[in-house]
Parts: structure tokens; C-alpha cells; sequence
């Protein structure tokens, strides 16, 4: 039986040279892939000359050179737009598949009873599993009552090949075509960071089922771009948290919590921040 080649792989690219090129070595030998889109955000390190390479050596591969950097959501949506495959797969470019990851992926979900959104066992070059590959929602409220209530992680159950978890990362995610028009792609108001907790749930409001599979690990190199720029990261990670926050929780906390989740969230960022450049300062200092 001739292998089914229906998934289209979307990329956003950010000063990714140190990764990308293996990336899309990886994704060019994958089984069952149809369509790459690789969409970048105005990087300025050599990425968009090593994706322009390996466009030029495989059809399958095109790509969007966005003038400025729109976030992570919009360029997701942009491959997405690109490509007409059935199955899509979101993988960061510091991810590194193996050959038979994403048709298994495709497998696992076609074995669901009902459209799922999936993710995979990922794991540093040691080997080491990150928690982020198996996520609960954030509890704001509880936040504010519990240090524990902060961890998100969800524990690993390695007796089931698909986990059903409340969130997976964002590095990889794999979803039939169907269900990412039916919730609308990714909520373009974010700018990086929660866009993939705000997908799993609005996935999970509409029916689907949302799990990891532990049976598939993938390498995840763990944010190389996001290391060139710390400050706006972090302005962005924490932007993005109060949005997630105001969009599913807010309204079913009185005034107080609300006022209370604000200030932890900002009041966490401008702790950050302060460290931040009074580190930098340190450093240059010296």
C-alpha cells in the first residue's frame, strides 16, 4: 500500500539559522509530508538564505518573508492559508523530527473517535522529557493562593501511547485541517507565548480531543531565537498570559481577583525586566 502524503508542515522562523538548517533536512525526509511553508518573521542572521536553498532543492518547499515580525500566531496562520493539505503539522524550527514521526502522529489521529489536536514526547539532547509537552490550564485565581498552582505540568503516564492532557507545546502540534478552521486558527492577538494554551482550549471547547503521544519522542532544541532577545520575550510572555486570562477567566472573578491577577503578572514582569537590565548593566560595567 502506497504511503498516504497529506500533511502540510508550517514553520515560523525567527534568527534561526542555528537550527534551521537541520530542521528541514529532518522535515524533507519525513514520511507522508506533501507541503512545507516556511513563514519568517524578519530575521536578519542568515535564516531566510538557508530556507531559500532548500526551496530551490524541493518543490514541496515554499516560503513567506514577512517584512516585520507579526508574532507567532499570524505566521502560523499565514502557512496554514498557504497549504491545502488535510493534515497540518505546526513544528518549531528548533524541533527535529524522526522520519516516521509525523505519519504516526497522522495514525494516532486517525484512530481517534473524534478530530484531535496532538503533540509528541519531547525532549532536550540528553534526553530529558519537558514538562511543557503535557500542560493543565492556568489557574489564576489559584496562582494567587499557591506557588504550586504556578507549575503547569501535567505528570507523564507512560501506560498510554495518547495522554489526554488539557495543553500541549506549542514546538509541535498536529491537527487535521478541519479543526483548525472550525476554531479559527491561532488567535492572531498574541504576540508569542500562550497562543498554543489559548488553542488547546479553545480546541477542547469545540469537541476535540487533545493528548500527547508518548510514544514519540522529538528532539526540541528549546528556543534558540527567543535567546537574542530576553527583554522581549518576556514583555510578550507575560502580555500574553493576562490576554489568556482575560479571555477565558476574568469574568468569573469578582473585581479583587481580577485587580490581584493584574498585579501578578505585571508585577512578575517588571521583576524580570529590572533583573534583566540590571544584569546587562553589570555586564557592561565590567
Amino acid at each position: 500500500m502506497t504511503e498516504s502524503v497529506d500533511i502540510a508542515v508550517v514553520v515560523v522562523t525567527y534568527q534561526s539559522a542555528e537550527t534551521i538548517e537541520l530542521c528541514l533536512q529532518r522535515l524533507r525526509a519525513a514520511d507522508g509530508v506533501a507541503q512545507i511553508r516556511v513563514v519568517d518573521n524578519a530575521s536578519t542572521d542568515g535564516t531566510l538564505e538557508i530556507v531559500q536553498r532548500h526551496a530551490l532543492a524541493d518543490a514541496r518547499l515554499r516560503f513567506i518573508a514577512n517584512p516585520d515580525n507579526p508574532g507567532f500566531g499570524v505566521a502560523c496562520n499565514q502557512g496554514a492559508d498557504d497549504s491545502d493539505s488535510i493534515w497540518l503539522a505546526f513544528v518549531n524550527p528548533d524541533c527535529l523530527v524522526e522520519v516516521d514521526t509525523l505519519s504516526r502522529l497522522r495514525a494516532h489521529a486517525q484512530a481517534c473517535a473524534r478530530e484531535a489536536l496532538l503533540g509528541a514526547d519531547l525532549v532536550d539532547e540528553a534526553g530529558a522529557r519537558d514538562g511543557a509537552a503535557r500542560r493543565r490550564d492556568p489557574d489564576f485565581a489559584a496562582m494567587l493562593r499557591s506557588a504550586a498552582a504556578r507549575t503547569l505540568d501535567v505528570d507523564i503516564d507512560d501506560t498510554q501511547a495518547l495522554q489526554a492532557v488539557p495543553a500541549i507545546s506549542g514546538a509541535l502540534m498536529f491537527l487535521p485541517r478541519t479543526l483548525m478552521h472550525r476554531i479559527e486558527g491561532f488567535d492572531q492577538g498574541y504576540r508569542l507565548h500562550a497562543e498554543d494554551l489559548d488553542l488547546c482550549r479553545r480546541a477542547r471547547e469545540a469537541g476535540a480531543f487533545v493528548a500527547v503521544a508518548n510514544d514519540l519522542r522529538v528532539v526540541h532544541l528549546r528556543g534558540v531565537s527567543s535567546r537574542s532577545r530576553p527583554l522581549f520575550v518576556e514583555w510578550h510572555k507575560h502580555r500574553g498570559l493576562w490576554r489568556y486570562f482575560r479571555k477565558f477567566d476574568a469574568r468569573r472573578h469578582r473585581w479583587s481577583t481580577r485587580a490581584a491577577v493584574w498585579t501578578m503578572i505585571w508585577g512578575r514582569c517588571a521583576f524580570v525586566l529590572l533583573t534583566m537590565f540590571g544584569q546587562s548593566f553589570t555586564r557592561g560595567e565590567r
